[in-house]
């Protein structure tokens, strides 16, 4: 079925009223703009038709390049147990003792 059965299809139109359309568009803009409107028609549906191919194109290269992943058993590296005990940390030194600054006497007044 060639496209533009299946745009009427969808659209559910038929030949009555595809031709009561045509003769309201005919008399809305008339006949001197009738072959602009079809032009710039034409060249909207082509333009969409070669993005929309366009992106079919990058969407089946990117399925086409995907790379295949191929999944081996991983084996995880071990670390060997030592026969030693773990030493506990060294005990933190204390802190060093605060002093307060020293006490100057009060100054007396003349």
């Amino acid at each position: 079925m060639p496209p533009s059965t299946h745009l009427l299809a969808l659209l559910d139109i038929g030949g009555g009223e595809m031709m009561a359309i045509f003769l309201i568009v005919l008399l809305l803009f008339g006949g001197k703009k009738m072959p602009e409107l079809a032009r710039g028609l034409g060249k909207s549906i082509r333009e969409f038709k070669k993005v929309t191919s366009g992106v079919e194109d990058q969407i089946k290269q990117a399925i086409d390049e995907a790379p295949e992943v191929v999944t081996k058993p991983v084996r995880k590296a071990v670390a060997p147990i030592s026969p030693v005990a773990p030493q506990p940390p060294a005990p933190l030194a204390p802190p060093p003792p605060v002093t307060p600054p020293p006490a100057t006497p009060p100054e007396s007044t003349p």
